[in-house]
């Protein structure tokens, strides 16, 4: 992992300029690639090549930055109509660990808990382009649900995969959005931000699962709760998009220490603190605050900057929710889709009854991979008429 680091901060220097800036290459410029196994469970390979990638993409606020990713490719002939399909995936909550967090380490690894998912992506015979996000597997801390930073990574790997030569894939092939949970906000602001920041990339569909679609409401939905925890991954996240908020002042000293103790966690780890520990540890944010971070008029105004449904995707998009759900308000699915609908787009609502957080991700997957196909199937039709 540090001799890959090493090389890809190498390849942005070298690119003719600083790391900051690549060189002018703009962003989804591949920096550096190596071929590594990926693991479906410790000892059980994926059905894929893949690669890991470091790649140039865009902070929320417009400054250039480096992520790393994987790229997935079946070791299978394409055998369906046009070319291989590219699916940007974006991974639900992995955690704030800056390696363990990473969707490519724990690949690597067989433990990201979404290769089930990710692996009946591949049986249909599709790519994937898996980022990090920034600040996991790379330097800095993750902007937790900050949909406006995580958007752009999640384009700028497919055009990143796009320009692996080892993964042969069609520059002018069909692509897809897929995510769920956290990958579900950054699916949903990918599919926003795709017309006017990745015009190159122009999507065949995207499916968007249980996605924290509006962050004010989350604040009141989870405070108090056994996941209350994921607001201090929120402060977090808000400390890493907008420095200039310094919103780690509003804590009390027992607060910051919390902070720092949950930026060294994967999510599972977390989740079992948070429950587990829900008896002994106060459930209230505002227990850890000398003032509530999320009252701040300059916060608030940064959480509805990254609230999903404003601005219109181009493609049509699948949006789901469990009725049950714990973690992610089911309205605020409901209410995206009716946001989206709104703005002239093709949306399917898809309500997943009985369903909670976990459970959701089980029964998202296959109507979401179904919609996918049928988008693809419904793109390769149209390119083979233009074509005649």
């Amino acid at each position: 992992m540090t001799a890959f680091t090493n090389r890809f901060d190498e390849a942005a220097v070298g690119a003719g300029g600083s790391t900051a800036a690549y060189g002018g290459l703009g962003p989804g410029r591949l920096l550096a690639a190596e071929p590594m196994t990926a693991y479906l469970l410790p000892g059980v390979k994926l059905p894929a090549r893949a690669w890991r990638i470091g790649y140039t993409t865009t902070t929320g606020s417009g400054e250039p930055t480096q992520v790393t990713g994987t790229v997935l490719v079946p070791r299978g002939p394409w055998r369906g109509e046009g070319s291989r399909p590219l699916i940007g995936y974006a991974v639900g909550t992995q955690g704030l660990a800056d390696t363990v967090a990473a969707a490519s380490w724990q690949l690597r690894f067989g433990l990201e808990y979404e290769s089930v998912f990710i692996t009946a992506a591949l049986r249909r015979g599709w790519a994937l382009a898996i980022t990090d996000y920034p600040g996991l597997g790379n330097s800095g801390t993750h902007p937790y649900v900050m949909g406006r930073s995580l958007g752009p990574a999640v384009l700028d790997s497919m055009r990143a995969a796009r320009r692996l030569p080892a993964a042969g894939l069609d520059p002018n092939g069909p692509l897809g959005i897929y995510g769920y949970s956290e990958g579900g906000c950054a699916a949903g602001w990918a599919l926003q931000l795709q017309p006017s920041y990745a015009p190159d990339l122009p999507l065949a569909g995207g499916v968007v699962g249980s996605a924290p679609a509006d962050l004010e409401d989350m604040i009141t939905f989870l405070d108090g709760s056994p996941y209350a925890f994921l607001l201090f991954y929120g402060v977090i996240g808000l400390d890493a998009a907008y420095p200039e908020l310094d919103v780690l002042q509003y804590l009390k000293p027992q607060g910051r220490a919390l902070a720092a103790v949950l930026r060294r966690t994967h999510a599972l780890a977390a989740a079992v603190a948070g429950i587990g520990l829900g008896a002994f540890v106060p459930k209230s944010v505002s227990t850890y605050c000398h003032r509530m971070p999320f009252e701040v008029p300059e916060v608030r105004e940064r959480l509805r900057e990254n609230k999903l449904g404003h601005i219109a995707p181009a493609a049509p998009v699948l949006v789901a929710g469990g009725t049950a759900e714990q973690i992610i308000p089911y309205p605020q699915a409901v209410r995206l889709a009716e946001d989206w609908k709104a703005l002239g787009v093709d949306v399917t609502m898809l309500s997943l009854p009985r369903r909670e957080h976990i459970t959701g991700a089980l029964s998202f997957a296959r109507p979401a991979l179904g919609f996918l196909a049928h988008r693809f199937a419904e793109s390769s039709r149209v390119a083979l008429r233009r074509g005649a």
